[in-house]
């Protein structure tokens, strides 16, 4: 610590520094009182302005010098991370086509990730412009090719209410379908994403008859449908087992009436057969196997019922009041 030097005799006193509390009317004076003044006992020290050795400075001149070293000081006080620069946004923005490019070249590339961010950055600066409206639905292929289905589904769908009408808003309807098409799980699994996939590519194919992406359409809606046949029919099987014949010759029903297309009729109208011979219900067993055999005649499931209805002496018989002979009308046979 270095020592304090004593002061000389006759010597001019150093001033007291310590902190001074202004009062509010006071104009700031850089200066110290001399230890001569005698301080109020028990009150905090004050300012002693020297009116004699100091000139009054104008109080419109102090201010207006304040105000000029006080204000980039306050402004960088107040200024926080979170703060866009303005005078450097317009030169990082970049043009819609140069970034419209730069996202096709990288998307041809391979480097989808990159392309995706960059098809982000022309909607998000360049809102409502053409190449926006373009980077879009790109986007949503982009998202749908790394398999990020969420974000492909709500880039199409925001697309289609912006712009229900273009000529790329049947792809964007496309991408819907193709991305809830790529979720489809096994049959022993809910079927949620194969009755979203078929109801999203038959909006397509109603809405677009002559789009380029119909028959693709097609294709995926009798592949989702045959997965909900598929579905109904693991269900009846597993009551039919268990002896419960109304819950099965429900689910066998749904399969007949809404899936009649699908490989899976063939092997429903066999389980309608088994279930209402097995509840005693005759002539509706009797219809399901008519129906299977003008159908399916080839078939192993129509042999097996036809043999499960000799063997009570009854034959093939079609009740043209049935629901089941109504509903066969409409099956496609082998």
């Amino acid at each position: 610590m270095t020592a304090v030097p004593r002061q000389a005799p006759g010597a001019i006193k150093m001033c007291d520094c310590g902190q001074i509390a202004l009062p509010r009317t006071a104009i700031v004076v850089y200066g110290c009182s001399p230890l001569t003044e005698k301080r109020p006992k028990g009150r905090n020290p004050i300012m002693l302005f020297k009116q004699a050795d100091q000139p009054k400075a104008p109080a419109k001149a102090v201010f207006v010098a304040l105000s000029l070293v006080a204000a980039p000081l306050l402004l960088s006080a107040c200024m926080s991370e979170k703060d866009v620069d303005l005078s450097t946004y317009v030169d990082q923005t970049e043009p819609a086509d140069v970034l419209y490019n730069q996202a096709l070249a990288n998307m041809n590339a391979g480097r989808l990730s990159e392309a995706s961010k960059k098809f982000a950055a022309v909607d998000r600066q360049h809102p409502y412009s053409e190449f926006a409206r373009k980077s879009m639905v790109m986007g949503a292929f982009a998202n749908y090719r790394q398999g990020n289905y969420d974000d492909a589904i709500a880039s199409a769908k925001r697309y289609l209410t912006l712009y229900p009408s273009t000529d790329d808003a049947a792809y964007a309807e496309y991408i819907i379908g193709l991305s809830y098409y790529r979720q489809i799980k096994d049959v022993t699994q809910d079927q949620k994403e194969a009755k979203l996939t078929a109801q999203t590519m038959q909006d397509l194919v109603t809405r677009w008859p002559n789009s380029e992406y119909v028959e693709d359409a097609k294709t995926k809606i009798r592949f989702a449908n045959d997965q909900l046949a598929g579905k109904e029919m693991q269900v009846g099987r597993y009551y039919l087992e268990r002896r419960e014949y109304i819950a099965a010759i429900k689910r066998f029903r749904t399969v007949v009436e809404n899936y009649s297309s699908t490989r899976h009729v063939e092997e429903a109208l066999a389980r309608l057969t088994e279930a209402y011979y097995a509840m005693g219900l005759t002539d509706e067993a009797q219809t399901a196997a008519a129906v299977l055999g003008h159908n399916y005649p080839d078939s192993p499931w129509y042999k097996d019922s036809y043999k499960l209805l000799q063997s009570n002496g009854l034959q093939p018989r079609e009740n043209a009041g049935s629901w089941i002979s109504k509903a066969g009308k409409f099956i496609i046979g082998a």
